[in-house]
C-alpha cells in the first residue's frame, strides 16, 4: 500500500516538503515536547511498544513526518491510510499483512473514520497486531470516538515558532543547493517567508520551491515582489469550525477581560484576517461588555450593541474599525463580574431548591378580592423621601447572590455602593468581604 508521494511516476520530482521528511525524530524541527529525549514517544519507541498514538495539531506541523520517522526508528514498514479513501477491507488486509510483517499503520484525518472502520482499527491495536498512529487537526476529545481516545496516547503538536520556521526555510535552501539550485535569500526574506507561513512548515517549503524552480541556469535571486506574489493568493490558516478558531476567540476575549489593549487588537486582527464574520465578533464583544465590564461601566454594553448594529450596515473592511472601537472600550474599561457571577448564583439556587413562595405583600393586588387573599402590606418606595423603604423582597439572604465588585475607581458600581450606604446606613455586600 502506498501514499501520494510513493505512487507518482519514477521520473516525477517529489515535492520539496516530501524530500525533506525527517528520517528520525532527531531530524524533526520543533515539537520538542513530543520528540525530546525522555518523552513518552521516545520511551515507547525504545521499549518497542508504541501501541496506539494520536497526533493532534494544525496542518503542516509534522504529524506525517513524525509518524514516518517513528516507523523508521522501529524498523517497521510504514503503511498509510486515509480515512476518506480507505475502507474496512483495506484495514483488514493490513491486519493480515501485519501478522507476517511488522507494520506501523498511519491514518491521516482519522476523525473521518466511520464507527465500523474505527472498530476494526481498535481490534488491531488491542491485539497488538500492528502499531498505529492517527493524525487529526481536530481536538481528539471532540472528534474521535471515546473508545479510540481511551486506548490511545494523545500528543498535541503546536505550530512551529518563527525561529523554527526560519530553520525550515534554511534547510530547504540548503537542500535545493544540493540539487544544483542556488537560491539567494536575505535574512529578512527568510523571516518573511517563515512568518507568513503561519507555523506551517509544508506551506513554507512549498512557497520556497515555487520561488526557486523554473528559472534560467544560475543563482536565483529572490525579490520582495516575488515573495509578495507567492503569498498573494495564499490561503489563510484559520479554520472557523476547528480548534484554532476557538483558541483565537478565547485569546481575544481573555485579552479584553485582562485589560490588554494590544493583545485585544492582535487577536481581533487574527480573526478579521481569517475572514471571521464581523457579526460573530460583535456578538462576543457584546457578551463580554456585560460579563466582564458590567456595572463598572454601563456604556460598554451600549458601545458593543451600537457596534453590532454598525457592522450589519457597513461590513468589511471598515467594520474592522468599529470592532476595534468596541473591543478597546471593553478592554480599557474598569471591570466588574458581579452581573455574571450574580445570575449564575441565582440560577444555581433556583435549580437546586424548591421554588420559594412570593411574599404576600409582593403578590399582584390589581384585582378585586386580592386584599381578601392577604395581598396587602406592600410599601411604595416613592412615598418615602429617600426613595427606599425597608421590606422583605425574597427569602434570599442579602449578599448571597449580588456582591459588588466596586474598586478604587469612579465606576457606576462604586457610586451606587456609596449612594445606597448613605440611604440605608448599611455597607453594601462586597465580594470577599466577610
Amino acid at each position: 500500500m502506498s501514499d501520494l508521494f510513493d505512487s507518482g511516476p519514477a521520473s516525477g520530482r517529489r515535492p520539496l516538503a516530501a524530500q525533506l521528511r525527517p528520517a528520525t525524530l532527531d531530524d524533526v524541527i520543533g515539537q520538542s515536547a513530543a520528540v525530546a529525549p525522555g518523552s513518552i514517544l521516545r520511551r515507547r519507541i525504545a521499549g518497542g511498544a508504541l501501541g496506539s498514538v494520536i497526533l493532534y495539531g494544525p496542518p503542516g506541523v509534522g504529524k506525517t513526518s513524525i509518524a514516518r520517522a517513528v516507523g523508521t526508528m522501529l524498523g517497521k514498514s510504514f503503511r498509510p491510510l486515509h480515512a476518506t479513501r480507505s475502507g474496512v477491507a483495506d484495514i483488514r488486509r493490513l491486519a493480515d499483512e501485519a501478522r507476517m510483517v511488522p507494520l506501523l499503520i498511519f491514518v491521516d484525518e482519522v476523525q473521518r473514520f466511520s464507527a465500523t472502520q474505527a472498530d476494526d482499527l481498535l481490534a488491531i491495536c488491542e491485539e497488538g497486531t500492528a502499531d498505529f498512529i492517527g493524525a487529526t487537526t481536530g481536538n481528539p476529545y471532540h472528534v474521535l470516538t471515546p473508545a479510540l481516545v481511551s486506548r490511545s496516547t494523545i500528543l498535541k503538536l503546536e505550530p512551529l515558532t518563527l525561529e523554527e520556521m526560519e530553520q525550515v526555510v534554511r534547510r530547504g535552501v540548503a537542500h535545493l543547493r544540493g540539487e544544483g539550485i542556488e537560491v539567494l535569500l536575505t535574512a529578512v526574506q527568510v523571516r518573511r517567508i517563515a512568518g507568513r507561513s503561519g507555523g506551517d512548515a509544508r506551506r513554507a517549503l512549498t512557497t520556497l520551491e515555487s520561488l526557486a524552480v523554473g528559472h534560467d541556469a544560475g543563482p536565483v535571486t529572490i525579490t520582495d515582489a516575488m515573495v509578495d506574489e507567492a503569498y498573494a493568493a495564499a490561503p489563510v490558516n484559520h479554520d472557523r469550525s476547528g480548534d484554532a478558531h476557538y483558541d483565537v476567540v478565547s485569546a481575544f476575549v481573555k485579552s479584553m477581560r485582562g485589560s490588554d489593549p494590544d493583545a485585544t487588537l492582535y487577536w481581533l486582527a487574527r480573526l478579521i484576517h481569517g475572514g471571521e464574520d464581523p457579526r460573530y465578533i460583535a456578538r462576543r464583544i457584546m457578551v463580554h461588555a456585560s460579563e466582564d465590564v458590567g456595572l463598572a461601566d454601563n456604556a460598554a454594553l451600549q458601545t458593543a450593541v451600537a457596534a453590532a448594529q454598525a457592522v450589519e450596515k457597513i461590513g468589511y473592511p471598515e467594520a474592522r474599525i468599529v470592532l476595534a472601537h468596541a473591543a478597546l472600550h471593553v478592554a480599557r474599561a474598569p471591570k466588574s463580574g458581579s452581573a455574571c457571577r450574580g445570575i449564575a448564583a441565582a440560577m444555581q439556587v433556583v435549580a437546586n431548591n424548591p421554588p420559594a413562595a412570593v411574599p404576600l405583600h409582593l403578590r399582584d393586588a390589581h384585582y378585586k378580592g386580592a386584599a381578601s387573599l392577604g395581598h396587602v402590606g406592600y410599601r411604595f418606595p416613592h412615598d418615602d423621601p429617600r426613595g427606599w423603604v425597608e421590606q422583605v423582597y425574597s427569602p434570599v439572604e442579602r449578599g448571597a447572590l449580588y456582591q459588588s465588585d466596586a474598586r478604587d475607581a469612579a465606576t457606576f458600581e462604586k457610586r451606587a455602593d456609596e449612594y445606597w450606604q448613605r440611604v440605608t446606613g448599611e455597607v453594601p455586600p462586597r465580594r470577599g468581604r466577610a
